[in-house]
């Protein structure tokens, strides 16, 4: 069994073996937490520069679309784009999902202003990336498409409700006029 840390570097490969890893080991749901709650935090500290309200939006955003994410995977992947070899529960979903988030750990490089953007952007298509590895395999999918199906329709729904929350905190997102007018 690999560490914590391995684990980490693992999903952030992309390695197949570490996703099927953390889906089979029930020990390592506090593991995805915690990969979970540091990719959080890197995100409130790139964020911070919106003010303390971006640092705790980012920190709760995170931590929320874990679980809405999860969650709304399980549901599109075991009942929508179900296939005869798919068994998982939400718990295999959160511990892949989790661990798929490890390379927002760098999202900590984000405190500088001019990179902010970038780096989530950059780190927001690697997480995509690791959530499409760790769905195929949460799922048992023999299709990588299929996977990318379910990821794609589970991120629209946590761009949306994500959007919604960031605006209610008043944390504007990239591309919109808030974030292009001035002193906002």
């Amino acid at each position: 069994m690999a560490s914590f840390v391995e684990r980490m570097i693992g999903a952030a490969k992309l390695s197949v073996p570490t996703y099927e890893e953390v889906e089979n080991d029930p020990g390592a749901t506090g593991q995805a937490l915690l990969v979970v709650v540091l990719s959080s935090l890197a995100s409130g500290v790139a964020l911070r520069g919106e003010g303390g309200q971006g640092f705790i939006a980012g920190l709760i955003g995170a931590l929320a679309g874990w679980v809405i994410w999860a969650f709304t995977t399980y549901v599109i992947g075991t009942r929508i784009l179900r296939t005869p070899e798919t068994q998982a529960n939400l718990g295999q979903l959160l511990r892949t999902i989790g661990f798929a988030q490890a390379p927002g750990i760098l999202r900590v490089l984000g405190f500088l202003p001019f990179l902010r953007w970038i780096v989530l952007t950059v780190t927001g298509i690697w997480i995509i990336a690791a959530f499409v590895i760790a769905v195929r395999q949460a799922l048992d999918y023999r299709s990588t498409g299929r996977a990318l199906l379910v990821c794609l329709l589970g991120f629209v729904f946590y761009i949306v409700v994500f959007g919604i929350f960031m605006r209610l905190l008043g944390v504007a997102m990239p591309g919109t006029s808030a974030e292009l007018a001035p002193g906002m």
